[in-house]
């Protein structure tokens, strides 16, 4: 039987009942790649990918912190006063009658399989979703020290926390060249199968601490390594906007609180890049397979990073705030029949993906989705998308327009307590707020009254 189905503005035939997905997550992957204009990273496997699908360059997450953001992405449910707020969110928790996007594609006849970091606290929702238990690599399971559970040990090393590892060793050393390797094992398994299957997948690095193989830190020259140009807090920021970059400060060798070294600031952008070339080597080994295999030409390929990551932008590090470097994250789509080489400039939401690959695939969308889908992108790049796009973290709510990147916080109580507006025509580096310029006041209270109604939704 052959059926047909609708991708954008084109149609595809297939023997198989639906399209497979294989759904790629990249932890703390900022848009720095070739693909996004930054030269200076080395990613060619997913340039590659970009070149032949469509890159999103305004991709916005919704909750700048893994757990939280990974949660709504597979929910499909936006974050709230009350629900996915931390790393330690738990859709068991926060959400636990509510569908999820693998299990929803489970319930249409899929083989769901979850491998390597794909929701951050990996016992979460592990019976729904899945049609085989989450696989992790060993070194995540119980009984296995903490220091060991992201990354590989020289002896140098032992009983220490360094924010950052050089490592003579081969790519399966660590846990994401592991991950790689089980992803193209179960590939083969589906290749002599007619069930289709959604994969998800997640990559640890380039999630503290940098630890790759040293041929990934050998692509780059240390001394060229330029600092960002803006690393000052902004003019006239809230203090609601600072904060202490705590995440880092738990490793050795970095201070408590005050500025880093520019000699350990540069060490540690050379160990993001490099993590970020090792991930690329590994998507590019598993999309290699897939080709191989002769399932690329009826696999929807999603790659996405889960939020920004700041590298010492206005002085931060780490992600944990709503400025657009932790906001903003890479997108890329390929479909088996979408035009390739395309780059959309319209807003897109990480909780539309849920409603997008229910379309994509051609399944009904459950009710209970925040999201829109943004299918029609991928036909018509040029199309217009979202006016706003909206997030939030902790105790403030976010909002991303054509134009401006808008922030309130908001006390216990629900009352306003501070804003932060940028626009990002003239200050694309967010370098002064400018939400207490005069003539900005109905701006400022459009925006105010479109995040308060986002609060509201349950």
């Amino acid at each position: 039987m052959v059926l047909v189905f609708a991708c954008g503005t084109k149609t595809y035939n297939s023997e198989r009942t639906r399209p497979n997905v294989l759904f790629i997550s990249v932890d703390d992957l900022r848009p720095e790649l070739g693909c996004y204009g930054k030269s200076q990273i080395l990613s060619p496997n997913m340039d590659k990918l970009a070149a032949e699908g469509t890159l999103f360059e305004r991709a916005y997450c919704n909750v700048p912190v893994c757990g939280a953001s990974r949660a709504s992405i597979l929910t499909g449910l936006r974050p709230n006063p009350t629900r996915f707020l931390t790393h330690k969110s738990y859709i068991d928790v926060d959400a636990p009658n509510v569908v999820t996007l693998p299990q929803h594609f489970k319930r249409n006849g899929y083989l769901t399989l979850s491998l390597g970091k794909v929701l951050h606290n990996w016992a979460d929702d592990a019976l729904q979703s899945w049609s085989e238990p989450p696989w992790h690599p060993r070194v995540f399971e119980e009984g296995n020290a903490g220091r060991q559970r992201l990354n590989y040990q020289l002896d140098v090393n032992k009983d220490k926390r360094p924010p950052y590892e050089r490592a003579e060793v081969i790519d399966t050393a660590y846990l994401d060249g592991k991950i790689a390797n089980r992803a193209i094992r179960e590939l083969q398994r589906f290749a002599e199968s007619d069930q289709p299957f959604f994969i998800a997948m997640g990559f640890v690095k380039p999630h503290l601490p940098f630890n790759a193989p040293a041929k990934y830190w050998d692509l780059y020259d240390p001394d060229k390594i330029e600092f960002p140009e803006f690393m000052e807090y902004p003019e006239n920021v809230p203090d609601e906007a600072r904060h202490n970059s705590s995440e880092l400060r738990t490793y050795d060798d970095i201070p408590k609180e005050g500025p880093l070294s520019d000699a350990m600031a540069r060490s540690l952008m050379h160990g993001y890049y490099a993590c970020v070339s090792y991930v690329d080597a590994q998507i590019g080994r598993v999309m290699k397979e897939l080709k191989r295999l002769g399932l690329e030409e009826n696999t929807i390929v999603v790659v996405w990073g889960d939020h920004g990551w700041s590298l010492r932008e206005h002085g931060l590090w780490c992600k944990h705030s709503t400025f657009d470097v932790a906001m903003r994250a890479p997108l890329i789509v390929k479909t088996p029949v979408n035009k390739g080489d395309q780059r959309v400039h319209s807003l897109v939401e990480f909780v539309d993906l849920y409603p997008t690959l229910c379309d994509l695939a051609d399944l009904t969308k459950p009710s209970h989705l925040q999201g829109d889908s943004f299918t029609y992108l991928l036909g018509d790049p040029d199309a217009n998308g979202k006016e706003a796009v909206f997030g939030r973290w902790q105790n403030a709510d976010f909002m991303k327009t054509r134009q401006h990147g808008y922030t309130e916080w908001f006390s216990e109580d629900g009352k306003s307590q501070a804003r932060m507006l940028y626009d990002h025509l003239i200050d694309p580096n967010e370098t002064k707020n400018i939400a207490q310029k005069q003539g900005n006041a109905d701006m400022i209270n459009k925006f105010s009254e479109r995040v308060e109604e986002l609060r509201q939704i349950e």
